[in-house]
């Protein structure tokens, strides 16, 4: 089986990475294709993963929709000469518009609700995956399971922390450490939404310096006075970092995700709602805050807090222990696909068996 992963986000790197180790150990050939955006082509290289890079990512409307077609042409180009029979990545317009011309299966997970991109690929995709609680409803195509994109990087049987860490942040196993993540607020599903201020930002490492060392991590160029907290480690590193990190602070949904499954305390500020984080909030692992008030006493109440990383250790390991394994189920879901389909919308616990 020849299958394509369309990736748009380092993010989708680390969801889809586990999958493309197993398929390959089963035979299959997988590719990645993807914009040189962030990080993306420097994970693709560091987890030696088979990749064909579209080029830069273009920023503004004009930019996003040469980009867009840029990306398809590619991408049209890469499917007739590998001959995949699936495209699989988290909901691509690209990969769903190629697969409809190609008349390729396109399978897509979904976290975000993006409509504005959901309506563009949804028409072309034979299967939406999204988490269990996802408010929204994609019809007979749609299949929920038991579990997060974050469990199928971050589960015990895929990761495990590697202190080594300490030594590349340059601090020692005694010290404490802070994380704190700022986005840049120009993807399509951030419009209108609001997260750190500039002040808050400020008081916040003010107040945690007292009790450890701060790092940033930042999609956006960072204020001079802040760049001597600017985190400088290898990008695939940052999930080992997230893991002994003392407290995690950001507008990043996805790293606050990260940090409930590797039970690490997440403050996460954004006025962006989503089903992930309220399930997460719901296991008390991560608190969601859609302005800036309360944050700063929440960060004090958590300082405060004693055997802080051991108590979220514990419901770390009672949520997982809640999920399936996201990785082995769509190891299954797309190498049985279309009659996988027809098999979870007839019995959705039939996936118990990836627990």
């Amino acid at each position: 089986m020849n299958i394509i992963i369309d990736v748009n986000h380092p993010g989708h790197v680390h969801l889809f990475k586990n999958f493309a180790f197993q398929a390959k150990k089963n035979g299959w050939n997988v590719l990645f294709t993807a914009k040189d955006k962030e990080v993306t082509i420097e994970l693709l290289k560091a987890y030696n993963l088979d990749y064909k890079n579209f080029g830069k990512h273009y920023n503004g409307k004009l930019g996003k929709i040469y980009s867009l077609f840029k990306h398809i042409l590619a991408l049209f180009i890469v499917s007739v000469k590998f001959k995949n029979q699936i495209f699989l990545s988290h909901g691509s317009v690209p990969a769903s518009w190629v697969s409809f011309i190609l008349r390729k299966k396109y399978i897509a997970f979904e976290d975000t609700g993006n409509m504005e991109q959901i309506r563009l690929y949804k028409p072309f995709a034979h299967a939406i995956l999204t988490t269990e609680n996802f408010r929204q409803n994609y019809g007979k195509i749609h299949v929920r399971y038991r579990g997060f994109h974050e469990i199928a990087y971050l589960h015990p049987k895929y990761f495990t922390p590697n202190p080594e860490i300490y030594n590349l942040l340059n601090i020692s196993k005694e010290d404490k450490f802070f994380i704190l993540r700022f986005i840049a607020w120009g993807a399509s599903h951030d419009v209108g939404l609001k997260g750190i201020s500039n002040q808050l930002k400020r008081e916040i490492i003010l107040l945690l310096l007292n009790h450890g060392k701060v790092f940033i991590t930042s999609e956006a160029e960072l204020p001079d006075d802040l760049l001597k907290y600017k985190i400088k480690i290898p990008p695939e590193k940052i999930h080992d970092a997230l893991a002994f990190a003392d407290m995690f602070i950001g507008e990043g949904a996805t790293m606050a995700s990260e940090c409930a499954v590797l039970g690490t305390p997440a403050v996460y500020v954004n006025s962006m709602l989503a089903e992930t984080i309220d399930e997460q909030e719901n296991y008390g692992l991560l608190f969601h805050f859609i302005n800036n008030e309360g944050v700063i006493e929440k960060i004090e109440e958590l300082l405060n807090t004693e055997n802080l990383k051991e108590k979220w250790q514990t419901k770390s390991i009672k949520m997982i222990d809640d999920k399936i394994d996201v990785t082995a189920f769509t190891l299954w879901f797309v190498e049985n696909f279309p009659e996988s389909l027809k098999i979870m919308k007839q019995n959705p616990n039939y996936q118990d068996i990836f627990k």
